[in-house]
């Protein structure tokens, strides 16, 4: 696998990032552009704007005045393009057949050096990302993620959500984007990554061209992140739904832990797929979720592992009360060497189908050298996952799963807690 991964990296004399990987065997190419900037790096009366800046990003430069001009350009190739944004970074990519590398740098770049805010394309987008949010309080899987995160973190920037508060949202000016885009889309802050049918060399130089007027300044830090927990915390939030949407979820380890490689397995065990244990369980054996699934979420500073499930309304506490005891089990007990074996070679597996995709490898790599300064190879990942023990899922079961880090936020038909408390015991 690892032969596959011929990368470069570069730090380019402005202080931008730029790693190229050409693939064998493919006819597409992505250019992604990363930026160290999130939801976690904004203060109260901002909170929403590095998503909002990241739909301001399409509506124009001024080579390409309006949005259609951005969309038409791309559409017009067959490209697949996109953006998002999380609580650390937020991302700009597209994808296209190999011989259209040319035009797809060209309008990626353009939008990072070049958009320009216009106030009418503001007025009209508030509207837009207001319904978004709408659209997330409608949902309640994403709602109670949200709620999930604010439960852990709370008044502060890692609790708050990443899309914002409609009040937040139809407050902010024009100003404010310019000077958010000024200080936080800088050469230091910023990753180029291009994988796919390329020379490297010719990108290299390409990027370099394109990025020589780049904006420089002096990264942001963002606040540290405060933990205090010391019994199960409950969220309820009451609405009238046809299933109970709930997380429960444990504090656990942070991106550069490396205790977060045998809880990945532990996750993938407990809640990856349909042969996981919860899925047995709780779907299989009982019917009482259309989806149940387990996994870990790890941020620069924090992390957690997540069960999430959709279950029948009447027979949430039975739901409840199964995936605690597999919490329990799994505790007590670890897990099996078939168990063990079956999800290392179920990464490996996956790993493979993923490393057939350019946009999979621009965006690990990017993210790789945004977190960590360094190109950390699927390969290498998954030699860590390799390693992991019976005896290093045991130990970190015994230290995540613990009442003093358990928390679980539900959004359904409930208004009591006490039920759902009575069943938050380790």
């Amino acid at each position: 696998m690892e032969n596959n991964f011929d990368y470069q990296f570069h730090t380019l004399e402005s202080g931008l990032r730029l790693v190229t990987v050409p693939m064998e065997g493919t006819k597409t190419v992505t250019v992604m552009v990363l930026v160290g900037t999130g939801s976690k790096y904004e203060t109260k009366d901002i909170n929403g704007i590095s998503h909002f800046l990241e739909h301001m990003m399409f509506k124009g430069t001024v080579k390409r005045p309006g949005y259609l001009d951005i969309s038409r350009e791309l559409e017009s190739i067959g490209a697949q393009f996109n953006a998002f944004t999380s609580k650390e970074f937020t991302g700009y990519y597209a994808k296209a057949s190999a011989d259209k590398t040319d035009t797809v740098m060209d309008v990626i770049f353009d939008i990072y050096l070049n958009s320009k805010f216009d106030e009418s394309a503001i007025q009209t987008e508030r509207h837009v990302v207001v319904e978004e949010i709408n659209m997330i309080n409608d949902d309640p899987p994403r709602m109670v993620g949200n709620n999930f995160e604010r439960l852990l973190y709370g008044d502060q920037p890692a609790g708050w959500s990443i899309a914002g508060e409609k009040e937040t949202i139809l407050g902010l000016k024009r100003d404010q984007f310019v000077n958010y885009f000024d200080t936080h889309y800088i050469a230091e802050n910023t990753v180029v990554a291009v994988a796919g049918s390329i020379d490297p060399a010719v990108i290299k130089q390409k990027v370099s061209a394109y990025f020589e007027h780049i904006r420089a300044g002096k990264k942001f830090t963002k606040p540290a992140v405060i933990e205090q927990q010391t019994d199960p915390q409950l969220d309820i939030f009451h609405k009238k739904t046809d299933q109970t949407h709930f997380i429960l979820g444990f504090r656990a380890y942070h991106m550069n832990d490396e205790r977060r490689y045998p809880l990945s397995v532990l996750a993938s065990i407990l809640g990856g797929g349909m042969s996981s244990r919860l899925f047995d369980e709780v779907r299989e054996k009982r019917g009482l979720a259309y989806y149940v699934s387990a996994g870990q979420q790890n941020y620069t500073d924090t992390g957690f592992i997540e069960i999430d499930a959709g279950v029948n309304n009447e027979r949430a506490m039975e739901a409840l009360e199964v995936i605690m005891e597999q919490v329990r089990i799994i505790k007590r007990d670890g897990v099996t060497p078939q168990e063990l074996q079956q999800a290392k070679d179920k990464a490996i597996g996956r790993t493979a189908l993923a490393l057939e995709h350019s946009d999979f490898i621009a965006e690990t790599c990017a993210e790789s050298v945004l977190f960590k300064d360094e190109v950390l190879t699927p390969a290498q990942e998954l030699d860590k996952i390799k390693k992991v023990t019976l005896t290093d899922i045991l130990k970190v079961a015994s230290e995540v799963f613990d009442s003093s880090k358990l928390n679980m936020a539900v959004v359904g038909p409930f208004k009591d807690p006490e039920p759902f408390k009575k069943l938050l015991k380790i």
